[in-house]
């Protein structure tokens, strides 16, 4: 994750967002708006982890059993060279 990415979703998800929330629903204490502050900015970091999650490539034309084998073959040669 990006540093201007990360500022950037610190300041809207868990600032911003969480005291308009808390202006619309017309909450009154500390706790609840920390407790907005803290549901949103968790389920943005969430929904960002997923995010880079699924814009991996997955098995690039290769099969499971061929891609699990590369992977095996090339830590076998890493390790072989260390």
């Amino acid at each position: 994750m990006s540093r201007h990415r990360l500022i950037i979703g610190v300041i809207l998800m868990g600032i911003i967002l969480p005291i308009v929330i808390f202006l619309l629903l017309g909450l009154t204490t500390a706790s609840q708006l920390l407790t907005i502050a803290a549901s949103t900015f968790l389920a943005w970091g969430v929904g960002d982890l997923l995010a880079t999650i699924l814009e991996r490539p997955r098995l690039k034309g290769r099969t499971p059993q061929g891609a699990f084998r590369e992977d095996w073959e090339r830590r076998a040669e890493s390790e072989q060279s260390s």
